[in-house]
């Protein structure tokens, strides 16, 4: 039996320029394998199909305020709910991709959260609602870490930023699809029927586990680690991550994620209620704004994807999170009319969405294959169970401090959290997996 290699960190590469820039945003995909292309599109709709999903709550609140008499703690609880649940999936699955495959737990989270979408739309009261929205969250949290990891694997070093970011901007995508969905079907239907109608559809995505089952294979870096781990009888644990090795970067990378996530919900959650309560402002609550936002983000994450392997993976998540806190800065504090704010939606999508392009990259680079999907699940998804905090701290604190200053205050916390971990972790633009693991022997 091979001896047990220690966990390590990667060790911080700089390869040329020329190997690391990629050329244009769309260019690498003429040189792709079908593999790769069979990977980037199954995680790609994916993805898509998980934002599709994921946003349909939002948009039917209204008509459950309505038809059920909740309250909107009621329904605010309801999202609550489904993010922590989301981040307990991610790890989850995380820790599933490393054991069982990237494909295999792509598989099954995308039939989870479709299955789950469904029963949502079959829900007869709040409570039961509650409980298949909550387990739906599970299923979504967990498509992102596993679609991450494989597509993060299986594209080259140096177009890894792009695919993985044009992947995360199936988000925006997804988002856009509920839209449309939501207007086609509540002017066609009752309400009371339309909003069943809306997450009954959401049952179409387990249809794609039917094309990642036939076409899409593990990536080569993860078969080979498993081949290995299959001689020496050395499987890691999650306590893996949490080596001395490697405990500084998952803190960190952690720290980084939390910044994104914990701005991100900072800003989109209350600002709608702040600029209607406190600005008075009406043109929140209208389907242009929404548009110039879901647009926003969509060029946004375009944007991030290419800029990520450009510039690098750091100055790139710098870039978005000054970006972003001067948004919030310009929604709080500078006087606004609604032809303003309207077309400030454009940058608020724009930033607070594209910073997460990178996000899957820089994550599948900084840990080690044989704990990828433990660590990258991990770091991401205690993210998000943070980041789900900042609306509840933000709504408590804003009696004493006001609305606009205490998100002000929480959106340049998160964000400065952000450039720091960044600052303190590893640049990895360009770094092969493969040589990856050969510091780690």
């Amino acid at each position: 039996m091979e001896s047990k290699t220690p966990l390590a960190p990667p060790v911080a590469t700089n390869p040329p320029a020329s190997d690391t820039a990629g050329g244009s945003l769309f260019g690498w995909y003429g040189e792709a394998t079908p593999r790769e292309k069979r990977a980037f599109w199954s995680c790609k709709v994916g993805y898509m199909l998980d934002g599709m999903d994921t946003q349909m709550l939002s948009f039917v609140i209204p008509t459950l305020v309505a038809t059920w008499g909740i309250t909107l703690a009621d329904a605010g609880f309801i999202g609550t709910l489904t993010l922590l649940a989301s981040a307990l999936g991610g790890w989850v699955a995380g820790i599933l991709s490393d054991r069982i495959g990237r494909v295999r737990t792509l598989q099954l989270t995308v039939l989870w959260f479709a299955l789950f979408t469904g029963l949502c739309g079959l829900a007869q009261n709040y409570h039961q609602l509650l409980v298949a929205r909550a387990l739906m969250g599970f299923g979504f949290g967990g498509e992102w870490t596993a679609g991450a990891v494989l597509i993060g694997e299986v594209i080259r070093a140096r177009d890894r930023g792009k695919a993985v970011g044009l992947v995360q901007s199936g988000w925006a995508i997804g988002w856009g699809l509920t839209a449309i969905l939501y207007s086609v079907l509540f002017s066609l239907l009752p309400g009371d029927m339309a909003w069943r109608a809306l997450f009954l559809i959401g049952l179409l995505p387990a249809l794609l586990v039917l094309f990642i089952r036939r076409y899409v294979q593990e990536p080569e870096v993860y078969q080979k680690e498993k081949a290995k781990q299959a001689k020496s009888e050395d499987a890691p644990g999650l306590a893996a991550i949490f080596s001395p090795a490697l405990l500084s970067t998952t803190i960190r990378a952690a720290l980084l994620t939390t910044g994104a996530q914990g701005g991100y919900y900072a800003i989109t959650t209350w600002l709608p209620t702040y600029l209607k309560t406190e600005r008075h402002l009406t043109v929140m609550g209208t389907g242009g704004y929404l548009a110039m936002i879901i647009f926003g983000s969509w060029v946004g994450y375009l944007a991030s994807s290419y800029l990520t392997d450009r510039l690098g993976r750091k100055p790139n998540f710098i870039l978005f999170a000054v970006g972003s806190m001067v948004i919030a800065f310009s929604y709080t504090s500078l006087p606004l009319t609604d032809s303003a704010m309207f077309w400030l939606g454009f940058p608020l999508g724009f930033f607070a969405s594209g910073i997460f392009s990178g996000m899957g990259a820089f994550l599948t680079e900084l840990f080690p294959t044989r704990v990828r999907g433990s660590g990258q699940g991990f770091c991401y998804n205690v993210g998000r169970a943070l980041g789900a905090l900042f609306p509840f701290l933000i709504g408590m604190l804003s009696k004493q401090y006001g609305l606009g200053t205490t998100i002000g205050i929480f959106a340049g916390v998160a964000y400065g959290v952000l450039i720091v971990a960044a600052l303190t972790l590893p640049e990895t633009r360009g770094r092969e997996l493969e040589s990856l693991e050969s510091r780690t022997s």
